[in-house]
């Protein structure tokens, strides 16, 4: 398992990381969305051992990775621009920097499962950008890490591809079991491939939690704004005849179990209406 606790990091007057402190269980994905400049990208490089931070600390299986050069972490790195080599054929760049004699067959095998059977000597150059993400997966996947880290690794391809390609991402993720941290700015494509969500802004952490309850019940109205428009509401919690809980508004009462609310009885409360919660009668 990975921890991360309390990461600062500065460059100069700029503040990239303050006090980021989560976990990553095995075999989890989380997904890391925030405005451009809110460290997202720094978080993965002083993860990886690309950069260090001013303070706090990474530990793999409770060991810190303090001074732990990048090579020995065990960790997979994947760009948005999938950092290719255009001299290599596509079954070269999954094979390059494995060892052992049957790596060219590991390599097919990884292209196999990607959907670029019999891609092996095809050259990267003519692959289209979709093609291209694979290869650049199944590189990333061949040598089994620890942990794989994606940056951005569908930003460079249009709505309708990422959109198809998410999908098949998760799929491959948890067919492999990998432990993964993914970065976006794209809330779909986090919400639809991530076990838990991490929404961060200026260098913190606003919110961490299963993508149901972090859409469902934003922390705070900064995360409410990133995360789409919708219509506050003020009502307040009640106790109908029938002992139900319910919250009463202007526009209507629901009745909700009671388990699933902390405010007393007659408290005010906001509620956060979506579009998609909205069926007409």
């Amino acid at each position: 398992m990975l921890t991360v606790h309390h990461l600062t990091k500065t460059f100069g007057a700029v503040l990239a990381l303050s006090e980021v402190s989560f976990a990553v269980k095995t075999g989890e994905v989380m997904t890391v969305i925030g405005p451009s400049g809110c460290g997202k990208s720094t978080l993965l490089s002083i993860i990886a051992g690309l950069d260090t931070p001013d303070s706090g600390d990474v530990h793999w299986n409770d060991q810190s990775l303090a001074g732990a050069p990048t090579h020995e972490r065990g960790f997979g790195l994947m760009f948005q621009d999938y950092a290719l080599f255009p001299h290599m054929s596509a079954g070269d760049n999954v094979a390059f920097g494995l060892s052992g004699n049957d790596k060219h067959r590991t390599a097919s095998e990884i292209l196999e499962r990607v959907g670029l059977a019999g891609f092996e000597k095809r050259d990267v150059q003519t692959l289209s950008g979709g093609e291209q993400q694979r290869v650049a997966l199944a590189r990333a996947l061949a040598p089994r890490p620890r942990l794989l880290m994606l940056d951005e690794p569908l930003g460079a391809l249009d709505r309708a591809l990422r959109e198809q390609l998410t999908g098949e991402l998760r799929a491959l993720l948890r067919e492999f079991g990998q432990t993964a941290i993914y970065v976006t700015h794209d809330q779909q494509e986090a919400f639809g491939i991530a076990d838990t969500v991490m929404v961060m802004n200026g260098g913190r952490v606003e919110q961490t939690g299963n993508p149901e309850s972090v859409y469902r019940c934003p922390a705070n109205e900064w995360v409410r704004r990133f995360l789409g428009p919708g219509r506050l509401i003020e009502g307040r919690v009640e106790r109908g005849a029938d002992g139900e809980i319910g919250i009463s508004t202007t526009i209507g009462t629901w009745p909700l179990p009671p388990h699933e609310w902390s405010a007393p009885i007659g408290g005010e409360i906001i509620l956060l209406l979506r579009a998609e919660g909205v069926r007409k009668k």
